[in-house]
């Protein structure tokens, strides 16, 4: 049987492989917003349902985005900002090297 290796090894091999790394990006990027999303909520002393309710969501939706398990579209992002009393800002800049 073939030596397993260490997380690290595996990950540099799979991070390797076609469409890994924008997989990986998109990840990162639901987590992030869900995080957000999520320590916008709890400041506010609101349960999920809450939020559920005021973005005109259900509980289970709102879980699922703070988890980082779904990729929101644009509309869904406004929904939540709005309930939230919050700015939604979607920037596009340069990579800095």
């Amino acid at each position: 049987m073939a030596e397993r290796g260490d997380w690290a090894e595996i990950k540099n091999r799979r991070m390797k492989e076609p469409g890994a790394a924008e997989a990986y990006e998109a990840a990162r990027l639901a987590y992030e917003l869900g995080r957000t999303i999520r320590q916008m909520r709890e400041e506010r002393g609101w349960s999920q349902t809450n939020l559920a309710d005021a973005a005109g969501m259900t509980q289970s939706a709102v879980a699922r985005f703070e988890a980082g398990g779904t990729v929101p579209s644009l509309p869904v992002l406004e929904r939540l900002a709005h309930a939230l009393d919050a700015d939604l800002v979607v920037q596009v800049r340069p990579r800095v090297a």
